[in-house]
């Protein structure tokens, strides 16, 4: 991320709390999912919520995961003069793409630096001339949305209106536009190591292979072997689509997390009370 959100977004705890190696439980963390978790989706966290999120720190280790940039998560987390890189001892931005721990950068990762130019363009150009040989209803624009960790390729482009992707997404469901494009790039790209997931209405995204949540824990895993680090032998994660198919299964059924289901952000909020007793 650019250096200038380092800047306005990290910082050290504005409260106080035990050393990581003075907590009482010390070799545990507790990381949430956002979205359904922490707060309901795109709205801002509770003040129980965050009460709960202060009192657990004071025993363990706490971190966040979400698949948004840190300017989402703090929009709904944090406050002005509250960053929420100093409320987490680890924050985890786009699954941990970016990373804090304790307010400052860990090394960051894009899907640009992970693929490389030449074979990302070689990428985009394929799928651009497949776009342009789709015999579809209408085509609109931004057809290749570049993020940090992923390329969203629609066919249809990103710039459709709401009514233009109700009725792409009835004709792709009809045509299979998405599902025959992805075997496609599967057939001619699959050697890069690349995973494709359908999803939303109008598009699907592509990433690296092992690119989903439970690419954070290697953080974890690079602190354990630091001097001092300490080794999470505990790592529960607490997340809402945990179900196959969901984006907290992978982190969830990892054999190295203890995962919890929740279905809101009042469910976490009792999960948590029941097992830590905050």
């Amino acid at each position: 991320m650019a250096s200038h959100d380092a800047t306005s977004l990290g910082a050290q705890p504005t409260s106080s709390y035990p050393p990581l190696e003075d907590r009482p439980i010390k070799n545990t963390i507790c990381l949430f999912d956002v979205d359904g978790t922490l707060s309901p989706a795109r709205l801002s966290a509770s003040p129980e919520i965050l009460a709960m999120l202060e009192a657990l720190r004071q025993k363990c280790a706490i971190g966040f995961v979400g698949g948004s940039n840190l300017v989402k998560q703090q929009e709904q987390l944090g406050a002005p003069g509250r960053p929420v890189t100093a409320m987490f001892d680890f924050c985890f931005a786009e699954n941990g793409l970016t990373a804090y721990k304790m307010g400052a950068e860990l090394p960051s990762n894009s899907f640009i630096k992970w693929i490389g130019e030449d074979q990302y363009k070689e990428l985009a150009r394929f799928i651009l001339h497949y776009i342009a040989d789709l015999d579809i209803p209408i085509m609109r624009g931004t057809f290749i949305e570049y993020r940090n960790g992923m390329i969203n390729v629609s066919p249809i482009g990103r710039n459709a209106s709401n009514q233009e992707r109700l009725d792409y997404q009835d004709y792709d469901l009809k045509h299979k536009i998405r599902e025959t494009f992805v075997e496609k790039l599967r057939e001619r790209f699959g050697h890069l190591g690349l995973k494709f997931a359908i999803g939303g209405q109008i598009s699907f995204d592509v990433f690296p292979e092992g690119w989903d949540k439970t690419y954070c824990l290697k953080h974890l895993e690079d602190e354990a072997k630091k001097p001092g680090g300490i080794s999470y032998t505990n790592v529960h994660f607490f997340g809402d689509k945990t179900f196959e198919g969901g984006n907290d299964y992978e982190i969830f059924s990892d054999s190295r997390v203890i995962g919890h289901t929740v279905e809101n952000p009042e469910d976490t909020l009792k999960k948590v009370m029941e097992i830590f007793d905050v």
